[in-house]
């Protein structure tokens, strides 16, 4: 599928080329990037800062309205610093599957996973409402189950930062697990058949 020609890439200037996958075979289609975006525990953040140093930070969020969702203290830290600086930044997501054997050589090896990158523009929601709204579903997808609190109140909705990435373009991709037919020893799918070990 060309992601391309995704809703979730509209503007690239900027960024990396729309069809830099180098492995399109591993390319996940536009449902299997909305439901890990939907089922995905957590993210890493990466900006840029001032001087040019790289930082990233691991962060829960909320996929809602088409935009990724994340928050953090209202003080202006690291975070805040680099997104002022340059609101240029990906997301990544990923969920790592079980590692299996696809040869007959110990390095024959890979794991199953899903992933997808998100590059974008980071802004700082004020929208009181739209806090509301975020902070009811982070509470829908991370509360303890049956905790007796009350429900869509938030005392110190006044003291986060609210982020959201408007996402220009999107990428995913994944290894799927295969059956034990499609594993070394009942299939041999190394990548050197022709190699010999030593002795």
């Amino acid at each position: 599928m060309d992601l391309s020609a995704s809703p979730y890439n509209r503007d690239s200037r900027g960024m990396s080329r729309p069809n830099d996958i180098r492995r399109r075979d591993l390319a996940m289609d536009e449902a299997g990037i909305e439901a890990l975006l939907q089922r995905g525990f957590c993210g890493r953040l990466a900006t840029v800062g001032r001087d040019g140093a790289p930082y990233c930070t691991t962060l829960l969020y909320v996929w809602m309205d088409g935009r990724l969702h994340m928050h953090g203290t209202g003080a202006r830290g690291h975070l805040r610093a680099n997104i002022e600086h340059e609101p240029r930044a990906c997301f990544a997501i990923d969920e790592p599957g079980e590692v299996f054997d696809y040869g007959r050589f110990e390095c024959d090896s890979t794991v199953a996973y899903a992933s997808v990158v998100a590059f974008g523009r980071v802004s700082v929601v004020d929208d009181v409402a739209v806090k509301q709204r975020f902070f009811s579903a982070l509470m829908a997808k991370y509360r303890t189950a049956g905790a007796p609190r009350p429900k869509d109140f938030f005392p110190l909705i006044d003291q986060i930062a609210l982020y959201q990435l408007v996402i220009d373009r999107i990428t995913g991709k994944q290894i799927v697990l295969p059956e034990v037919a499609g594993q070394w020893p009942a299939l041999d799918r190394s990548k050197t058949p022709n190699a010999r070990p030593p002795g």
